[in-house]
């Protein structure tokens, strides 16, 4: 491609390993592929690298996918990304890379962000760029993955985790969520919302994955907390406690607590406060209001309580998330998506 004066988009690379998921594939080809500047220059490159010179890889469906690069390519990346893969035995039978991934992932300049999506985060453990790190993986992986990787901080409640220049994300569609994170990171709400009516999926998903581990379903002829979830996103900038969500559903508080555990995974009080600092967060980035306003508006009691919750949710305070993303550029930034805190 060639770009005029100075632009160059951000260059992701996926790297695509035999066995792999094509849904989890196409994932960073979907979400990157849309963003696009005012002068509808796109802002992220994607290409599909192989560990081996460009030709076949092998998927877990019925066919087959020419891939166009080689290994060497993985040199020019601002961003690495690892989808899942089922023939990796060494990885996934005893922690080690093959021998043509480890050469592959040698190609790697340091300071490249990296990211997986689920099981993916094997060959970064592997690789060992998760030892000493957060990180999360498939839930039904999770306690393998552990034992596997000790020097792992494994969290299998989180949609996806933020480490920074390292990024890991749960099983299957949280690759959508992790990838809509980094758009935000990159180039702010605006562009990453976008992003999402476009591809058609909510811009950030409530809870983490705890609420789609199997366990006893409640009756479906009783009522969900839906409908107090959305009384309570009208109401972000007034007090809400506990029992006025409850009455919402007629529930009793502690049937309430339960119930919505539940489903979205984590307590209506970690939900609340997810939901305000998503909405400062945008305030931050779409409005002039002052700290004062913005704090109320999102329903912080004030400007330091809301700067405490912001810093520690996003590892910012209000004051630099704004300079940070009213420029649309951004620093790396650790974070948790769906941490219950």
């Amino acid at each position: 491609m060639t770009y005029e004066g100075d632009f160059r988009p951000h260059r992701v690379a996926v790297l695509a390993l035999d066995g792999l998921l094509p849904f989890e594939l196409g994932i960073p080809h979907r979400i990157f592929g849309r963003p696009r500047d005012a002068r509808r220059r796109h802002l992220y490159e994607v290409y599909t690298c192989s560990v081996r010179p460009p030709g076949r890889v092998d998927t877990d469906a019925d066919f087959t996918l020419h891939v166009p690069h080689g290994p060497q390519a993985l040199a020019t990346a601002d961003t690495v990304i690892i989808p899942a893969s089922y023939e990796l035995g060494p990885v996934y039978e005893e922690g080690r890379l093959t021998d043509e991934l480890a050469v592959a992932l040698s190609h790697v300049r340091p300071g490249t962000r990296l990211a997986s999506i689920c099981t993916g985060s094997y060959v970064l453990a592997a690789a060992g760029y998760l030892d000493g790190r957060p990180a999360t993986t498939h839930w039904a992986d999770a306690e393998r993955f552990q034992r596997m990787f000790p020097k792992v901080e494994v969290d299998a409640n989180v949609l996806f985790i933020d480490d920074g220049d390292v990024l890991t994300s749960a099983g299957v569609a949280a690759g959508i969520d992790l990838c809509l994170h980094m758009v935000r990171r990159d180039f702010g709400t605006a562009v990453a919302n976008e992003v999402a009516r476009i591809t058609v999926v909510p811009p950030h998903r409530d809870g983490g994955q705890a609420q789609y581990v199997q366990r006893p379903v409640p009756d479906p002829q009783l009522a969900t907390t839906a409908t107090a979830r959305a009384w309570a996103l009208g109401r972000l900038h007034e007090p809400i406690q506990l029992r006025d969500m409850a009455a919402q559903e007629a529930m009793s508080v502690r049937t309430f607590t339960r119930r919505f555990r539940e489903e979205a995974g984590i307590s209506p009080g970690q939900w609340l406060t997810q939901q305000r600092v998503e909405r400062a967060r945008q305030l931050l980035e779409s409005t002039g209001l002052s700290m004062d306003q913005v704090a109320r508006e999102s329903g912080f009691s004030t400007a330091q309580s809301m700067r405490r919750h912001l810093q520690t949710a996003l590892g910012v305070t209000p004051t630099t998330y704004r300079r940070t993303f009213r420029s649309h550029t951004g620093p790396d930034r650790p974070g948790r998506s769906g941490t219950p805190r």
